[in-house]
């Protein structure tokens, strides 16, 4: 049934609106909440005799113009960094140049405080890099459950065996003038052609997120700010940067501190400190230790994603998906944008509920669900780790439109399991 009713098209909505780049900046929309405006302002100003409560949304000025999926891609904006990582030869060396690459997504923001859309279930997001290196770099995402939320995604820089899979799972929580995501989920990075002695398997970083909050959301300036420990662990180190949130009297915004420890000996090696969205110190962890700047985030270029034309992408699509919210949020119409985001909320309400009645699950497309690993969902292509390059990225391109003037399968809307279910049988054939 879910099938039928989402079947992806390439067809253009017959409903005008004002094209939209495939690369538009969609954070050009940076105001405040300007006179002092609150949240809970927002919410009364909506309060009128015989509203409808379900209608009740945030404010324009809260809304991110991107999905949760499209998001995440934030944290890969410095492919330059990562690979670098991967060319140091000394193991503690690689994992300070991952934690570099990692710590330098979080400032990639809108300038004023917004929330992603909430991605609906099913929904996809695909993009791709050209790199300077005259590579690619390739990533594909969807909302594999929504009651709890959860985004799948794959990236992968296949010439030089870099991958990077993940599942991001935000619980919401109201803290009275605060709101929480808090952000469960976990990231695994694996440079593909280098052996890792202590298993036998491509070396591997793992690597969780520091939690999010929403400051002044009822009275006050409003303001978002990380918070929390962020773990990377690596095959022989651990970082652990604690970001930390300002007191009600002392201290400052921003702030972060952490150490890298040796994973056998527990031994700190190297401490961190500065801020996260500004200059960032590494020091070795001894008496007379000198602090270097680890990253500096004003000299940074990050490296946007590009997106196929609107008009090539199917129904589910991130950017297809909420065209219309996207389009009136751009032009501050908030009540087109509520309109158009209660249409979209009310079609997955009627379609869980066409799924509760058959005792029925969605079934991701692109992302398998799999038990004893260290994520729920994995990419389902077989991406084959000693295979070519040029393998490496058929295999990509053949999961899933990524390229302009790609076109979608014909089996593009079979469940993942299935999908790898026959591909595995392919191969046992051949």
């Amino acid at each position: 049934m879910v099938a039928a009713t989402h079947t992806e098209t390439l067809k253009l909505s017959s409903k005008a609106v004002q094209p939209q780049s495939n690369n538009e900046n969609l954070d050009d929309i940076d105001e405040t909440d300007q006179g002092g405006q609150s949240i809970l302002l927002g919410i009364i100003s909506q309060l009128k005799p015989g509203a409808d409560l379900s209608r009740i949304t945030l404010p324009t000025f809260i809304l991110e113009r991107k999905s949760m999926l499209e998001r995440i891609t934030n944290q890969l904006q410095q492919p330059d960094m990562i690979l670098a990582a991967k060319e140091e030869k000394e193991s503690i060396d690689k994992l300070i140049g991952v934690v570099k690459w990692y710590l330098s997504g979080w400032h990639i923001a809108p300038k004023a405080v917004k929330k992603p859309l909430n991605p609906v279930i099913g929904e996809h997001f695909q993009c791709f890099w050209d790199l300077p290196n005259k590579q690619q770099a390739f990533y594909i995402s969807e909302q594999t459950s929504h009651h709890p939320p959860k985004s799948a995604y794959f990236y992968m820089i296949p010439e030089s065996n870099i991958r990077v899979d993940g599942i991001v799972f935000p619980k919401s929580k109201f803290l009275g003038n605060s709101s929480a995501a808090m952000m469960e989920g976990l990231g695994v990075l694996q440079f593909l052609d280098i052996n890792d002695p202590n298993t036998g398997n491509p070396e591997k970083y793992t690597f969780t997120q520091p939690n999010i909050y929403a400051r002044g959301i009822l009275f006050g300036k409003m303001r978002i700010e990380l918070g929390d420990h962020m773990i990377i662990t690596g095959p022989n180190h651990v970082a652990d940067i604690d970001f930390k949130t300002k007191g009600f009297v002392s201290g400052t915004y921003d702030v972060i501190e952490g150490t890298i420890k040796e994973l056998k000996t527990n031994k700190i090696v190297y401490e961190i400190s500065g801020k996260w969205n500004d200059v960032i110190y590494i020091k070795e962890a001894k008496k007379g230790a000198k602090k270097n700047i680890l990253l500096d985030v004003h000299q940074t270029d990050p490296l946007p994603p590009q997106i196929r034309p609107l008009e090539e992408q199917g129904a589910l699509e991130s950017r297809k998906l909420w065209e219309h919210v996207l389009s009136a949020l751009g032009k501050r119409n908030h009540e087109a944008a509520t309109d158009e985001k209660f249409k979209i909320e009310e079609e997955q309400r009627l379609l869980a509920k066409q799924r509760a009645e058959q005792d029925t699950e969605y079934e991701p497309k692109l992302f398998r669900k799999v038990k004893g690993q260290e994520l729920e969902y994995y990419f389902y292509k077989d991406i084959p780790a000693a295979g070519t390059a040029e393998e490496k990225v058929a295999a990509i391109l053949e999961s899933a439109p990524i390229l302009p003037g790609q076109s979608f399968t014909k089996g593009f809307n079979a469940p993942a399991k299935s999908k790898y279910k026959l591909n595995k049988s392919k191969q046992l054939q051949q």
